[in-house]
């Protein structure tokens, strides 16, 4: 408990006009002493009348997991007398964020934590604080807390079947990918009509079945396919609520749960100054799963990537022409040197899509709203390094190596349409 704003009010006044009274009336100081009497009584019923914090109980309840950058509720629970209004303040990590809602009434109350990073988050107190009767004090309650809390990859839009929906014109069933009329692998024949493509006629089966007849196709299964995944500094920049490495192993495991549905292995790389974790490619859903519980525990690195190091490893590990989908991230032209020559070096004998993140931020900059120096100057600058980018990934796709620079919240379905755009071209 500590005293209000009103009571250092009061308080202040009194003590003016006790000094107003005694110096400039000359009053005797017993007239005085009556008013802080009164006072000092008036505090002592707000006190009697007011409820005191031990007469108050909390009972919390909290998920054990949520997705990193969603929300997730705490469930509190007030018992004991009514109170005025509170403000609450949670004590937690500092991978969570909670708002401070001021004026709770409500005994039951649902306070949404957002979970700004994977890894276990812990909240170890509660601090409510509440108006005595009179106002005159300030009541603080504390509870002690052990909760946490797991931050887990994001896999909402697997759950939701937004996915399955994006590839829906792929499947065939929901097993077998099927493009009619394109791709390598023999699917059957069928009767020749018109309308369709001359070039599909089969002559030899024609000629021996006396009636023409075409050839149906369809993509080919079991591609190899590897995320690889930077984990260097460059990484750890916050672009919205979650860091690029979060944004990117959402991204990766949509891939992958897509990858799964087409029939396709998928594998797993991680490097950052030192080559990580390496998953070889393998079908079905089971690779899903350990490259989840993988990338669940993956941390980010304070140095700076070592793309020679982790590139070169990672090439050393394929057997086979792979879509190798690279994310990673550079500063400015100096920078992505070594990065450009690395990809450059794996794109003889691999696929290679890289994937980075634009910060819309940046581009917001670019287009300077209010009127002045500093925002041109903010806008000079931040053109200057957009032309940067651009120009890096110009000379990347100038050697063949396929490029996606999008935001993080285009991020997934882009990339789920060049992978189908890939599977479509018979590109791998």
């Amino acid at each position: 408990m500590r005293p209000g704003v009103r009571l250092l009010g009061i308080a202040t006044g009194l003590l003016a006009l006790s000094v107003v009274l005694l110096v400039g009336f000359d009053l005797e100081s017993s007239v005085v002493a009556l008013l802080w009497a009164a006072v000092l009584a008036l505090a002592l019923v707000d006190l009697v009348l007011t409820t005191p914090a031990r007469r108050l109980g909390l009972t919390a309840d909290l998920a054990p997991h949520g997705f990193a950058g969603h929300e997730v509720g705490l469930a509190l629970t007030l018992t004991g007398p009514a109170t005025a209004p509170m403000a609450l303040r949670l004590t937690h990590e500092a991978g969570l964020a909670a708002p401070r809602p001021d004026g709770v009434v409500e005994r039951a109350l649902s306070l949404p934590l957002t979970i700004l990073r994977r890894g276990t988050h812990k909240i170890t107190a509660l601090e409510a604080m509440y108006p005595s009767r009179l106002g005159l004090f300030d009541v603080i309650a504390r509870w002690p807390l052990d909760l946490s809390v797991t931050g887990l990859p994001d896999v909402h839009p697997i759950l939701s079947g937004a996915i399955r929906t994006q590839i829906l014109p792929l499947l065939e069933g929901s097993h077998v990918m099927t493009l009619r009329g394109e791709g390598s692998d023999f699917h059957q024949l069928r009767d020749f009509v018109p309308g369709m493509d001359r070039r599909s006629i089969d002559w030899k089966r024609s000629a021996r079945m006396r009636k023409l007849v075409s050839r149906e196709t369809r993509a080919e299964r079991n591609h190899q396919i590897v995320i690889c995944l930077d984990t260097g500094h460059l990484m750890g920049e916050r672009l919205g609520s979650l860091a690029r490495l979060d944004h990117a192993i959402h991204a990766a495991l949509a891939l992958t749960w897509a990858g799964v549905l087409a029939g396709d292995v998928m594998g797993f790389f991680s490097f950052g100054p030192r080559p990580g974790a390496w998953l070889p490619p393998q079908p079905g859903q089971k690779s899903f799963a350990r490259i989840r519980a993988h990338s669940a525990d993956l941390t980010q690195d304070d140095a700076e990537t070592n793309h020679t190091l982790g590139l070169t490893s990672l090439a050393g590990q394929l057997k086979r022409r792979t879509l190798v989908v690279v994310f990673s991230d550079f500063s400015d032209s100096v920078t992505a040197e070594l990065l450009v020559e690395n990809l450059t070096v794996m794109r003889r004998q691999h696929l290679i899509l890289y994937v980075s993140l634009r910060d819309p931020e940046l581009d917001t900059l670019t287009h300077p709203q209010a009127p002045g120096l500093t925002p041109v100057a903010a806008a000079i600058a931040a053109r200057r390094l957009s032309d940067e980018r651009q120009r890096v990934l110009d000379r990347l796709q100038r050697l063949g190596i396929l490029c996606l620079d999008t935001t993080p919240g285009d991020l997934t379905p882009a990339l789920i349409s060049r992978y189908m755009d890939i599977k479509a071209r018979e590109m791998i």
